[in-house]
């Protein structure tokens, strides 16, 4: 597991039908991977490298109601060598087997002054492992 990240289902998440608007899935996701991001020296990104997200699997099991409490769970599907596919679970916080959300999301780290794929830095791969 590379990190389990509580958050608050917020009123302004909700859409018309009184759930959580399937866009907000993602900007779940995207607050675990930045938390998980933060607990690595340098964070990932330097002067020279920057990750990217390449792709975005999500698969909706059940809506998010309000008021809610999720946990976002992050881990590591798969480590290549410019990239790292992140798996992830949107559960209830306070039960497991309620499961709103699965899938996975692939990162891929830059160059930043050509755009092109950079081998994964050292701190990341030693966060995956």
């Amino acid at each position: 597991m590379l990190i389990r990240v509580p958050l608050n289902v917020r009123w302004r998440d909700l859409d018309a039908f009184n759930h959580v608007n399937n866009s907000k899935y993602l900007s779940y996701l995207e607050e675990a991977r930045l938390q998980w991001m933060l607990t690595m020296p340098g964070q990932g990104l330097d002067d020279h490298v920057a990750p990217v997200v390449a792709a975005a699997n999500l698969n909706y099991r059940r809506p998010i109601e309000w008021p809610n409490e999720v946990m976002v769970e992050l881990f590591v599907e798969r480590l290549g060598n410019t990239s790292v596919s992140i798996g992830h679970r949107i559960i209830a916080r306070d039960d497991a087997s309620v499961l709103y959300c699965d899938g996975n999301v692939v990162m891929v780290w830059i160059d930043r002054g050509t755009g092109a794929a950079a081998p994964l830095p050292a701190e990341v791969r030693a966060a995956c492992g």
